[in-house]
């Protein structure tokens, strides 16, 4: 926070507009010997935002749209604060811009829960590997003692399209991570650190970024005591592994009018989120790659036909050895 105070009151127009003028592959740089038309680029990278349940997600979501799309304080993401029966119940795509030339777009997801983190990972890898959509329900075991929940989980989205996830957010809240440091439990800070190091929110080597909320309710000691905690129980470095984020919103507070810190440490991270996503795309497929994608599933069937085959004989003449019998 102290390096990005010493930048942030010249710095945030400037990384503002780099985000404004932002198309996917922008910041792609030669590598491998490949060019960018033979690399494939999406429309629009996607970052996404996982963390445990009531971390801050959607508050940080309506920080964005108010740094970075100047809306004011229109809650565009319904946070967990909320009237609701419910945290985020659907995969929600959000253009934080506002601007229908954007290069890249926030995917807002439902909190994992501590207490069953073996289920919220499998979702996290899910979402990883399939790709995400716009209306997505997140289904969780828990939903099924709910009755009110079956006919909302009946909405469309399949004509939304889906994204491969390019980047990813972890979301935590530095209040909660300073009373679990203090009172000893630090169940939620292993479930934490069992999500950030899961293999799949990886982007290739890299870490994903860390986004600490809520640290306005600490005093200045606890808050800066806490963040180094974290980061070193983590192994990431405090300086440019995680970023302090206050989200202020839901107080009327806008951060690029009060705080230049706050809204310069979101811009940064989402500038580096982009960064790293476009060190992570791939080349196209050409008709050798597509070549040999069809030989290989030419082969499968025919060796599944063959297992098959060889089932049915066998259990045909065990068959015919009791009729002989």
């Amino acid at each position: 926070m102290e390096r990005l105070a010493l930048i942030a009151g010249e710095g945030l127009d400037d990384l503002r507009h780099k985000l404004l003028c932002y198309r996917a592959g922008d910041f792609w740089l030669p590598i491998g010997g490949l060019k960018k038309e033979e690399m494939d680029i999406p429309q629009a990278v996607t970052i996404l935002l996982t963390g445990l349940t009531a971390s801050g997600k959607s508050s940080l979501i309506n920080l964005m749209y108010s740094v970075l799309g100047r809306s004011g304080l229109i809650p565009f993401a319904q946070t967990s604060g909320e009237p609701s029966n419910h945290t985020t119940m659907y995969l929600e795509e959000h253009n934080v811009l506002r601007s229908p030339r954007s290069g890249f777009c926030v995917y807002d997801t439902r909190g994992l829960d501590q207490d069953h983190m073996v289920e919220g990972l499998g979702e996290v890898l899910t979402w990883m590997s399939d790709g995400v959509r716009h209306n997505q329900p997140c289904h969780r075991s828990a939903d099924e003692k709910d009755e009110g929940l079956d006919g909302a989980m009946g909405l469309t989205n399949s004509r939304y399209i889906k994204r491969k996830v390019n980047s990813v957010m972890v979301v935590a809240d530095l209040s909660q991570i300073h009373k679990a440091f203090q009172c000893g439990n630090l169940m939620s800070i292993e479930a934490l650190r069992a999500l950030f190091h899961c293999s799949a929110v990886k982007s290739s080597n890299e870490s994903p970024i860390l986004i600490l909320t809520h640290g306005d309710t600490l005093n200045a000691e606890e808050r800066i005591n806490s963040r180094l905690k974290i980061c070193e129980y983590l192994g990431i470095p405090e300086t440019s592994g995680a970023y302090d984020i206050p989200c202020l919103t839901e107080q009327g507070i806008l951060a690029e009018q009060s705080d230049p810190v706050t809204a310069f440490a979101l811009t940064e991270a989402v500038f580096r989120a982009l960064l790293q996503s476009d060190r992570t795309h791939v080349p196209k497929w050409n008709f050798k790659d597509w070549l040999m994608w069809f030989l290989s599933w030419i082969m499968c069937c025919l060796a599944s036909f063959f297992a098959v085959l060889a089932d049915f004989f066998s259990r045909f003449g065990h068959h015919d050895n009791k009729l002989k019998m």
